[in-house]
């Protein structure tokens, strides 16, 4: 079957490779040039590279066409070759987290009502999707508080009960950190006086939630599909 994307979107099947022997796809022609710096452990061509595609093409495309296929390139690699290239998969991870932050407007003020929250779920510690989900958020005006991975439960009801927030996002990566009693849990919250109490959006965001409908959760599409849902969550 065709690998699935952190943003939990398929691809097709890879018809082409980069001159580093990784399986690339159908994809831009930038993300061949993205796994070659990476598997050369090139730190200033990486950087130079990612910001060229995100000026390009925008913080969503070139995380969905360009980021997002050469990860996933790099981890079949270390997949299939005995835990080898790890590092560039880490390597490469940690380059782009540094590119967001580069290019993230400064912190969107809280307007009440308005915020949104974004954890991992607890036992999940891949926040790399959910670091993009906060720069696309942050560059069109939504404020976001963004609490990265591993958030325990206690701490994940505090944070959403001190801010009243719009929408939670929940990441998962894998189907063993999902939970959905978490999910409705935290859709049933409530905050503000009698007559007029608030619950917030719940999105169950990554591929570990496939499958596994939560009542009074939405399941958006991939990070357009969440920056969509969010910005509107936001703008009401």
């Amino acid at each position: 079957p065709a690998p699935e994307t952190a943003a939990g979107a398929r691809l097709p099947p890879s018809r082409s490779r980069a001159s580093s022997g990784l399986s690339l796809g159908d994809v831009r022609q930038e993300c061949k040039g993205v796994a070659r710096a990476a598997l050369r452990l090139d730190a200033a061509a990486l950087d130079r590279l990612l910001l060229d595609a995100i000026t390009e093409h925008g913080l969503v495309a070139a995380w969905t066409e360009v980021i997002v296929p050469t990860l996933q390139a790099v981890g079949r690699k270390w997949q299939t070759s005995g835990e080898r290239y790890v590092e560039v998969e880490h390597f490469l991870s940690w380059h782009v987290s540094g590119v967001l932050r580069r290019t993230t407007p400064d912190t969107v003020a809280d307007r009440p009502g308005s915020t949104v929250v974004l954890a991992c779920v607890p036992g999940e510690n891949h926040t790399l999707a959910l670091e993009v989900l906060s720069a696309a958020l942050a560059q069109r005006g939504v404020p976001v508080r963004m609490f990265g991975g591993a958030l325990p439960v206690e701490s994940l009801v505090a944070a959403v009960r001190r801010t009243g927030p719009a929408a939670v996002g929940l990441w998962a990566q894998s189907r063993t950190t999902a939970s959905r009693p978490l999910a409705q849990h935290v859709a049933g919250l409530e905050w503000g006086v009698r007559g007029a109490r608030r619950k917030p959006v719940v999105l169950t965001l990554g591929p570990g939630w496939a499958g596994q409908a939560v009542a009074g959760a939405v399941r958006p599409t991939g990070l357009a599909g969440a920056v969509a849902v969010l910005e509107s969550v936001a703008a009401r």
